[in-house]
């Protein structure tokens, strides 16, 4: 890390914690949280390519969020090690973990090589974050398959 973090680094992260208070994208937090859960690239895809839909301007905003925020940390802008403390980024990660096992796929299908581009640069960028990201796809690995297991019945 080229810099230790300073008041300015502080202000930023502050300021993208207040961003993330907002009304709307609250709800979008939410929704990608409790009820976005896709199973493959397509599941991904399909909501993406559904235009107009309140689930796809919440995907992309969760989405672009992200991305802006690791942009910020990748042009020098905010200071990564204060970044990567759990309680500024750890969303971030959770956000990543829900599609990294096909992220490839969903770039391929796209024709979009930038999709959370900024989001994978940062997260894969030490052994540290690399081990809490795979924390994270295990934990969405974990979430689809109850998610799919189908309910007895008594």
């Amino acid at each position: 890390m080229a810099k230790n973090a300073n008041p300015h680094d502080a202000q930023v992260i502050l300021k993208l914690y207040d961003l993330r208070r907002e009304a709307e994208m609250r709800k979008a937090r939410s929704w990608f949280a409790a009820e976005f859960w896709p199973q493959n690239a397509d599941d991904f895809l399909k909501v993406v390519n559904s235009a107009g839909t309140q689930e796809n301007a919440w995907l992309r905003q969760v989405g672009s969020y992200w991305d802006m925020a690791a942009a910020f940390v990748l042009s020098g802008a905010v200071n990564e090690e204060l970044f990567l403390q759990p309680g500024c980024s750890g969303e971030m990660f959770f956000v990543l973990g829900r599609v990294y096992s096909f992220l490839k796929d969903i770039r391929e299908k796209s024709g979009n090589p930038d999709i959370f581009l900024n989001i994978e640069k940062v997260a894969t960028a030490s052994k540290t974050s690399r081990k809490r990201l795979e924390r994270m796809v295990m934990a969405a690995e974990q979430g689809r398959s109850a998610r799919n297991k189908p309910v007895k019945k008594s």
